[in-house]
């Protein structure tokens, strides 16, 4: 296909395409097999934690039935791995039957059954990132077809094993073939990272427009240096990210990866926090069945929730960057409300950080701050006042800030309020 045939196909495209199906009003929120189970196929071997339909609905009881569900984690996503080497005879994607013997659509009815959401995996290209099969140009509509008569509800769109132009066209395409269903599917996409994010090379207008969510950077892995290194690009980029960022379209920093192997008690509330200031999806890829107190304490906290969740939909940003190596980060909230993080990239002890919000760009007046990991109010200050912060190492102390005024209409908020949160209530 030629340039002049892609571009007035991608013009046809951008006028038929509006991706705006009322999903995904706040970044989603749920469970993804990737990060933690990867590509295990081995049933014979390790039968509890291989890609199958066990394993699915191990993690789908969990999240009905330990209190995840009602904080809003309604997401069950199998990644890659899942289907046959080979498509049907009449060209579909089908399961592996020996690991899926009841096939996607009894999964998906099994997952609805316990009020929740079934999401799935496919590539934009000729095979999968593990050699599956793929999703060529001339297999779209056929498999969003697919995928909607088995009752998903959420596809990730991967870019192994494809070019530019496949993946111009594909992702449209897709957005395009999903919507024509009927069905409402979430709809994840991994283009900018194929093509290195950013400007010119994305167009976040478009993109938003075909996509709820969206990957930008590398896979996240199981260590404190991988968070690092996708908070540092995310925080160096934010001019180009921070606007994208909407109701219905949200920038993907990849899966929270609290309760598995990689980060101390510390670190996790970084991610949350950190995640809950980017307007990140909060999709979780761990062990449900073995989730250790303080990691689900952390992933249940409402008041991080809440912020993540909140409706206005503003991505926040990094405001400082200390020579002490600590950082501030700031999101606003609606109701004149915001948070803020402040993080230790400090490997030694505790350090004791000194602000006042009026260093932080606040305008004047009193405020009153919650500490969301303490679960304590703070005295009321105003904006002038010297606040003093003792964060640990790699650890952050995380603040809902309102102004004073406000601390009565701030608890009559609709949705995941603040104050709901706080109580426990959730609506």
């Amino acid at each position: 296909m030629g340039p002049l045939a892609v571009t007035q196909l991608l013009a046809l495209i951008t006028l038929t395409v509006a991706l705006d199906n009322g999903l995904l009003k706040t970044p989603p929120m749920g469970w993804m097999a990737w990060e933690r189970f990867r590509c295990d196929v081995d049933c014979k071997d390790d039968p509890v934690n291989c890609i199958s339909e066990v394993l699915f609905r191990d993690m789908a009881d969990r999240l009905a039935e330990d209190g995840w569900k009602e904080l809003g984690y309604e997401y069950l996503i199998i990644d890659d791995c899942w289907m046959s080497m080979l498509r049907d005879e009449d060209g579909r994607l089908q399961p592996e039957p020996s690991r899926f013997p009841g096939g996607i659509a009894k999964l998906a009815r099994y997952v609805h059954d316990r009020g929740l959401k079934l999401g799935i995996y496919a590539d934009m290209g000729t095979h999968t990132c593990m050699g599956f099969p793929g999703t060529t140009l001339d297999k779209i509509e056929l498999d969003a077809q697919t995928f909607a008569s088995w009752g998903v509800d959420y596809l990730k769109f991967d870019g192994c094993y494809s070019n530019p132009v496949e993946q111009m066209l594909g992702y449209p395409l897709m957005s395009l073939a999903l919507n024509a269903t009927g069905r409402p599917m979430a709809y994840s996409c991994s283009w900018p990272v194929y093509v290195g994010g950013l400007p010119p090379k994305v167009n976040y207008t478009f993109l938003g427009d075909i996509c709820h969510l969206w990957r930008n950077y590398y896979d996240i892995q199981d260590s404190w240096d991988s968070v690092q290194g996708i908070v540092d690009w995310y925080s160096n980029n934010q001019d180009d990210l921070q606007p994208a960022a909407r109701p219905g379209g949200w920038n993907d920093p990849d899966m929270l990866i609290i309760g598995n192997f990689g980060l101390s008690v510390d670190q996790a509330r970084s991610q949350m926090a950190l995640w809950a200031i980017m307007a990140a999806p909060l999709i979780m890829s761990n062990d449900l069945r073995n989730l250790d107190n303080a990691a689900r304490a952390i992933l249940q906290n409402k008041v991080a929730i809440a912020i993540n969740q909140d409706p206005m939909g503003v991505q926040g940003r990094r405001l400082l960057k200390e020579k002490t190596r600590i950082e501030v980060y700031w999101r606003p909230l609606s109701q004149s409300a915001s948070a803020l993080v402040f993080l230790s990239r400090r490997t030694d002890m505790p350090f004791l950080y000194r602000t006042s919000l009026a260093k932080l760009h606040y305008d004047a007046g009193n405020y009153q701050a919650y500490d969301v990991f303490a679960g304590s109010e703070m005295p009321g200050f105003n904006a002038t006042t010297e606040i003093t912060v003792s964060i640990n190492p790699s650890g952050v102390v995380m603040w809902y800030v309102y102004p004073e005024q406000q601390s009565k209409q701030t608890e009559i908020l609709h949705g995941r309020s603040f104050h709901e949160a706080k109580a426990g209530r959730h609506t």
